[in-house]
């Protein structure tokens, strides 16, 4: 699964179709510097467009309300949070010595 895939995977099918470009979702990959962020800066994109314009729409059989962009700015925390918590390299773990030994100041 590509990167793009896992960001549509994480916004979802409603906020994904509000960028049907995998050019659009690249741009949130290279802003946001991995795939967690990514799918946070798109959740906050799509609410950020319809919060002032929508109390509740309707688009053919598919509604949402307000709840709908309060509920994406939550995920989006999440998301936020879980990637701050996530280290890039788990350098605390390695040995980068070989020998096992631990040097202290």
């Amino acid at each position: 699964m590509t990167d793009i895939e896992k960001v549509r995977l994480l916004i979802g099918a409603v906020v994904s179709a509000a960028f049907p470009l995998d050019a659009e979702i690249q741009a949130f990959l290279d802003l946001g510097g991995s795939v967690f962020m990514a799918a946070a800066l798109a959740l906050k994109s799509w609410a950020a467009t319809g919060i002032e314009a929508m109390k509740s729409e309707t688009i053919g059989d598919y509604r949402y309300e307000k709840g709908a962009v309060d509920n994406a700015l939550k995920l989006a925390a999440n998301y936020e949070a879980r990637d701050s918590q996530t280290p890039a390299f788990a350098y605390a773990e390695m040995d980068l010595t070989g020998s096992g030994e631990v040097v202290e100041d």
